[in-house]
């Protein structure tokens, strides 16, 4: 069985910044991507940013230029630095791994979620 656990979110004005990470636990084989998707109220879950274990990125185009994933292979840990928050990135964030997938991590794709961490961006 894997867990993730997500740490990092929280309250900051708009412009700020804040940084989530993610780290898998368990008896774990093979984790090929790993990524986050965020859900506001009202809305559907929807990809923020994935990176594969050989390191390829795909961001959601409301996020290119101001987010950035990275990923430890060795720790099995995943992190999202988000600068330039706005209002509309106030979302639950949720980490999630693939054991096969691809860079555009579908839902379908995904074997293991996390339990989301608010993230909410206000003055």
């Amino acid at each position: 069985q894997v867990q993730l656990v997500e740490s990092g979110g929280g309250l900051v004005q708009p412009g700020g910044s804040l940084r989530l990470s993610c780290a898998a636990s368990g008896i774990i084989f093979n984790i090929d991507v790993m990524g986050w998707y965020r859900q506001a109220p009202g809305k559907q879950r929807e990809l923020v940013a994935a990176i594969t274990s050989g390191g390829t990125t795909n961001y959601a185009e409301s996020v290119k230029g101001r987010f950035t994933i990275s990923r430890d292979n060795a720790k099995i840990t995943v992190t999202l630095q988000m600068n330039s928050l706005q209002p509309e990135d106030t979302a639950v964030y949720y980490c999630a791994a693939a054991k096969y997938g691809s860079v555009w991590f579908r839902v379908e794709e995904i074997n293991y979620w996390g339990q989301g961490t608010q993230v909410t961006v206000s003055s």
